[in-house]
C-alpha cells in the first residue's frame, strides 16, 4: 500500500448512494477501492478512494454526479498526499473492505539432521574418547619417568 498516493473521501447520504457512488469511482478511473465508513447522523457514509491525484480527482467528481441519481452528497474532499499523522483517520479499522496489513511473521529455520551425520558424530565422539585415553596414558608415562 502506497501511503504517498492521493486519497479522496465523498460523504453520501444513505448507504445505497454510497455504494453507487463507489461503483461510479472505482469503474471511471484507475483507482483502488479502500472501503467505506458508517457516518453518525442521517445515514451517511463516506467513501474513501486511493490512487494518482487525477484519476481520485475524476473519481470524486462521477461519484458526486452519481450521488445525485441518490439522496445527494453531503461532501467530497481530494487529498493529495495525506500527511502521515492523519493516515490513522483514513486507514482504520472502522473502515468496511479495509484489511490492514500484516507483517510476516519471523522464520524459524531448524537444522535437519540426517542418520549418517548422527553416526559419524558418534564415530568422530569415540575417536576423542580414544585420543584422550592415549593422552593420558602417555601423561602417566611421563610421569613415571
Amino acid at each position: 500500500m502506497n501511503r504517498r498516493e492521493a486519497v479522496g473521501l465523498i460523504e453520501a447520504i444513505g448507504l445505497a448512494t454510497a455504494i453507487e457512488a463507489a461503483d461510479a469511482a472505482v469503474k471511471s478511473a484507475n483507482v483502488r477501492l479502500i472501503g467505506y465508513e458508517a457516518c453518525k447522523g442521517d445515514g451517511m457514509s463516506t467513501i474513501k478512494v486511493a490512487g494518482d491525484i487525477g484519476a481520485v480527482k475524476a473519481a470524486v467528481d462521477a461519484a458526486t454526479a452519481a450521488c445525485a441519481k441518490g439522496r445527494g452528497v453531503w461532501a467530497t474532499k481530494v487529498i493529495a498526499r495525506p500527511s502521515e499523522g492523519i493516515e490513522k483517520l483514513i486507514y482504520n479499522n472502522q473502515t468496511v473492505g479495509f484489511t490492514p496489513p500484516v507483517e510476516p511473521e519471523a522464520e524459524v529455520v531448524t537444522k535437519a539432521v540426517t542418520i549418517e551425520e548422527n553416526t559419524k558424530t558418534a564415530e568422530t565422539a569415540e575417536e576423542n574418547e580414544e585420543t584422550a585415553e592415549e593422552n593420558e596414558e602417555t601423561a602417566e608415562e611421563n610421569t613415571e619417568e
